[in-house]
């Protein structure tokens, strides 16, 4: 029995279409049909639309039961999209496609303290790399996605992270990329959307929360993907436990980020910060652990979890995934932050029936986070030019 058929714009029909073929790797029209909620007729139209217009493509497999369907819909690797990621060491640049394979990346190094105008000067440079290398290859790029840490403060004394001009940086690809797409997002925002997109098995498919643990503590509420506040960025890492804590960057004292940030690691297991970040997840076999830094660890992760916790109270959902260095841990080390969590008063898997999962990190496997976001950002258009009305 076909699915009835939900009231939708064709930029949000077409979204919903190439969000899932986006986060599915593919999918046969039956179940497409089914998971889009379209009959399989109108479903048909919309395909012959998107195959036109160089979107997917429809390639003949095995069917999944005799006498099934055989032709596999995906999106079209043809498409190229360009990412933009920025950490704390250097400025990422790729391209690749919907599926996330890259096909060129370079790194533009940040000094060791980066400042507004460096900042500026690194976009610049991999911008003109960008434009040099598409015009080379006579590569049509069709979005670019641009993923900053602390975005929402876009002055040099606001971003605590990274200083740096968002406005300026837009103007910049304004000037050199002016018929193409761009979107600015939260870092926690794209390696949620990469999780989502490119995680095997990634544990929720409704809404959720995604935390980030790297050097800085924030999170992101995973929505329908077709929604337009789909992908809301919040932060965790400053809620305060007491003014006798460590200082954070952000001036205050005790931050749960102050304590489980990668600096805040490091520093507990007292090697420096960039011989843990070259260890990468190897550095759990790597660096010995005594038992009273695993004991600091556990209280430190309980913090986390409380932080994790309250958060719940305030927008409950029963889902959380948890990325970052945590992920990489013990079960036994782990239960603390689940600990943390539980012990919240309307939170946990006790009061509110929340499922945790841990997932993989992927800090240091940029631009595949930006990539990720600018994928996402082409799909939930309907893959329509932005300049469009009903796109916009």
């Amino acid at each position: 029995m076909e699915m009835p058929e939900q009231p939708r714009s064709r930029r949000q029909t077409r979204a919903a279409i190439l969000t899932h073929l986006l986060q599915s790797g593919g999918s046969f029209r039956p179940p497409l049909a089914k998971a889009v909620r379209l009959s399989e007729a109108s479903l048909s139209r919309i395909l012959l639309d998107l195959k036109t217009e160089g979107l997917i493509e429809e390639v003949r497999r095995p069917a999944p039961y005799v006498g099934g369907p055989t032709g596999l819909v995906s999106l079209d690797g043809s498409v190229a999209l360009a990412a933009f990621e920025l950490t704390a060491q250097h400025l990422s640049l790729g391209v690749g496609g919907l599926s996330g394979e890259l096909h060129y990346t370079e790194r533009v190094p940040l000094p060791k303290t980066p400042t507004v105008e460096t900042v500026d000067r690194a976009f610049r440079e991999a911008m003109t790399l960008l434009r040099d290398w598409t015009r080379r290859r006579r590569v049509v790029l069709s979005q670019v996605g641009v993923s900053i840490p602390g975005l929402g403060r876009l002055s040099a004394a606001g971003n605590l992270i990274i200083p740096c001009d968002v406005g300026r940086i837009s103007d910049m690809f304004g000037e050199m990329f002016a018929d193409v797409p761009v979107e600015f997002t939260n870092s926690v925002v794209a390696h949620a959307t990469f999780h989502r997109c490119r995680t095997e098995n990634y544990p929720f498919n409704d809404t959720h929360l995604f935390v980030f643990v790297s050097h800085g503590v924030a999170g992101a509420w995973m929505d329908d993907p077709v929604e337009t506040d789909a992908l809301q960025p919040i932060e965790l890492g400053h809620m305060v436990f007491g003014e006798d804590g460590p200082r954070c960057r952000c001036g205050h004292l005790g931050c749960v980020e102050a304590y489980t940030s990668l600096p805040a690691l490091a520093e507990l297991l007292g090697v420096p910060e960039p011989e843990l970040l070259q260890l990468g997840s190897d550095w759990v076999s790597a660096i010995p652990i005594s038992s009273r830094v695993r004991q600091e660890l556990r209280h430190r992760l309980y913090r986390l979890g409380l932080a994790i916790g309250n958060t719940l109270n305030v927008k409950p959902c029963h889902g959380v995934a948890i990325s970052g260095w945590p992920s990489l841990l013990a079960e036994g080390d782990r239960k603390a932050l689940v600990d943390g969590v539980d012990a919240c008063l309307l939170g946990g898997r006790k009061h509110a029936q929340v499922s945790l999962a841990f997932v993989p990190p992927s800090n240091g496997n940029d631009p595949r986070a930006a990539l990720a976001f600018a994928a996402f950002c082409l799909a939930c258009r309907g893959g329509m030019p932005a300049a469009s009305t009903e796109a916009a």
